[in-house]
């Protein structure tokens, strides 16, 4: 695999890693199924595994900044490894690629719905697809594990990790207190005589100062619609139920242009299709205003997540090389870790439940860890298994 910087490439050389980057990011749109967590694994196994892209250390680096920032942690993942591998145009092509399947099927499926008033069911795929994606996160929870618990700190910092997600604690307050332990007790004996300030404040700024678009977006069209979502995308923490929250405040509370009913429907579309579950932006979008709107709020609540890690990228490896921001670093990997094995436990609980989707999970990790199976063609295989046994 050739690593070379892609400014130190030939033209030609150029071109061709850029299609590279839009083919392997649109596969992996078509199949990202299971949320964050999951498509996090398959990029592990794709980029590091088999491209070998990167490193684990920078993949890891990435990951804990992702989860520092507002909006789609998987997509931000994503628009940092086509940034590292393409520069400007890599950071471009691989979050279009990412996420255009999941535009394109919500948007196929709000047109139904809004014809039919309901969404179609496709349980049985979903059935079979769930337990493998647990099977590839556990995959790659074990892979990672090395590279980010070096010794007994960062052990102990995943460990209670866990136990204050499981008590309720947020994410992000989790994330910056595990940070600023790992900070302070590595560098204890240059904090007696001196005052350090953490230069990680929240980067929404600009989030405060952007006009309140929900009150002018049934007024506005596509550009009220547009400004609402980009308001939403610039300071959104969480997952798809704290979206929820938000566009029920919005569009059902303050403006009444939406129904309970069809906000529910709107993020079980985001769910159930492959992709980040930001997703369910097009499906509101698309019901305030069709198409036009459905466009224009993709747009406006992805695009934070471009210009956030476009700002960001080029930092992660200065962060790295600093004493006080590699420890940081270092804390937010372990939990982040953490994370992500607490919400693979929820995931198993909710999808492994009976001996199908047991005899499915084993069947997908052993064919994994024993004979390195891609994970793209487990999901499809996955998916066909639970499509035949719900019809039978």
């Amino acid at each position: 695999m050739n690593n070379t910087p892609y400014k130190l490439l030939p033209a030609m050389d150029k071109k061709k890693r850029l299609v590279e980057i839009a083919l392997v990011f649109l596969k992996l749109g078509l199949v990202a199924f299971g949320g964050p967590a999951a498509h996090i694994a398959m990029m592990e196994e794709e980029f590091i595994v088999k491209r070998k892209w990167l490193t684990r250390e920078e993949f890891v680096d990435f990951v804990g900044a992702t989860n520092l920032l507002p909006g789609p942690n998987s997509t931000e993942l994503v628009i940092h490894l086509g940034f590292s591998r393409g520069g400007f145009w890599g950071l471009i092509l691989s979050g279009l690629c990412f996420i255009l399947p999941a535009m394109l099927s919500v948007l196929v499926f709000a047109i139904l719905y809004a014809r039919h008033g309901q969404v179609k069911e496709i349980e049985g795929i979903l059935y079979g697809i769930k337990p493998v994606t647990v099977a590839v996160i556990l995959m790659a929870l074990i892979r990672l594990f090395k590279s980010v618990i070096k010794g007994p700190l960062p052990a102990v910092v995943a460990a209670v990790s866990v136990g204050l997600y499981l008590l309720g604690l947020p994410e992000i307050p989790l994330l910056l207190l595990a940070g600023l332990a790992v900070m302070l007790i590595k560098n204890r004996d240059k904090i007696k005589n001196r005052l350090f300030s953490l230069p990680l404040g929240a980067p929404l700024l600009l989030a405060q100062a952007l006009p309140t678009a929900a009150e002018t977006a049934g007024k506005l069209g596509p550009g009220g619609v547009f400004f609402t979502f980009l308001k939403i995308g610039s300071f959104l923490y969480g997952s798809g139920y704290v979206l929820l929250a938000f566009l029920e405040s919005e569009f059902v509370s303050r403006l009444g242009l939406l129904s309970n009913q069809q906000l529910l429907d709107a993020i079980a579309v985001g769910q159930f299709t492959p992709g980040p579950v930001f997703t369910t932006a097009t499906f509101v979008g698309y019901l305030l205003g069709g198409v036009p709107s459905a466009l224009t709020a993709t747009a406006g609540i992805f695009l934070p997540s471009f210009v956030l890690v476009f700002a960001l990228n080029p930092l992660i490896p200065k962060m790295r090389k600093s004493p006080w921001l590699g420890a940081v670093l270092d804390g937010v990997n372990a939990a982040s870790l953490a994370l992500m094995a607490a919400v693979s436990v929820k995931l198993g609980l909710a999808s492994v439940m009976d001996l199908p989707t047991v005899l499915i999970f084993i069947i997908a990790f052993v064919l994994m860890y024993r004979w390195k199976v891609n994970s793209f063609w487990l999901i499809l295989l996955g998916g066909l298994a639970g499509f035949l046994i719900k019809l039978i």
